[in-house]
């Protein structure tokens, strides 16, 4: 059975993965030819995403669920941008993490294993060998993981790691949506987890409590930071839907209650 982080990698066209995980990918390209533009459009909006944060002055960056290494990697746009950045990647594959410790070098930039299941575990990880410090500014970044989840678990994670880090800190995200032909045909053939499909509705849920970063959540081709003017998203076919929001600053509103 092939790993969810490298099915991923197979469709943007990364190189590190195994028979399984192709086979995996080329099934639901099969369902769903669009998947590899989808994977692409979300590497793309990633990068926007990173190096705006960058220039917002944040420099520390928790990369969850990051997968293989491909082109566009976080803390090379974000180096670019700022070279002290300190980049934290996270993946519960073993072999993800293997991989991206040989290959993701850099005195600031670091890969260890955890399950986004266990956002305590992480945290607690974390913390102990200090890895990120929290009391700054922070970016969470949730790319193309959050539909792995079930919605109340997606929330659980995303407002576990609000809890944790500084006002002021941003979260990243992006998830895989369809309308109910499409989410369910990739759900029924998608063997090598679970895969959810989440509405628009859902999605902008998992980030109650925190502001949006205009334009909001919306379809990740046409996400620009800032820009209030975006297209609804697509109401048929296949879709990633992405944004950004801000932990706010404390005393400008009530926070997450879980």
């Amino acid at each position: 059975m092939g790993s969810n982080s490298r099915v991923n990698t197979n469709l943007v066209g990364g190189k590190d993965n195994f028979a399984a995980d192709r086979a995996e990918a080329e099934r639901l390209i099969a369902v769903y030819p669009r998947l590899p533009l989808l994977a692409r459009q979300n590497r793309l909006f990633l990068a926007r995403a990173v190096q705006w944060l960058a220039k917002q002055g944040v420099t520390q960056f928790l990369d969850l669920g990051c997968g293989l290494p491909t082109g566009q990697n976080t803390h090379e746009t974000a180096e670019a941008v700022h070279p002290d950045c300190r980049v934290v990647y996270v993946d519960a594959d073993p072999v993800v993490v293997s991989h991206a410790q040989a290959l993701l070098r850099g005195p600031d930039v670091t890969a260890i294993r955890g399950d986004m299941a266990e956002p305590g575990a992480i945290l607690a990880d974390l913390r102990a060998r200090h890895l990120i410090n929290l009391a700054e500014p922070t970016v969470v970044i949730l790319a193309m993981v959050l539909h792995f989840f079930d919605a109340i678990t997606a929330h659980y994670i995303v407002a576990t790691f609000a809890r944790a880090v500084t006002p002021g800190s941003y979260f990243v995200l992006s998830v895989g949506s369809g309308d109910e032909q499409t989410g369910d045909a990739l759900a029924r053939e998608y063997r090598a987890g679970t895969l959810y499909n989440h509405s628009l509705a859902q999605i902008a849920a998992f980030l109650e409590g925190l502001e949006p970063i205009p334009p909001g959540v919306t379809d990740a081709m046409a996400w620009v930071p800032g820009s209030p003017g975006q297209p609804s998203p697509a109401q048929s076919g296949g879709h990633i839907l992405a944004g950004i929001a801000r932990k706010p600053v404390a005393g400008t509103r009530a926070f997450l209650h879980v």
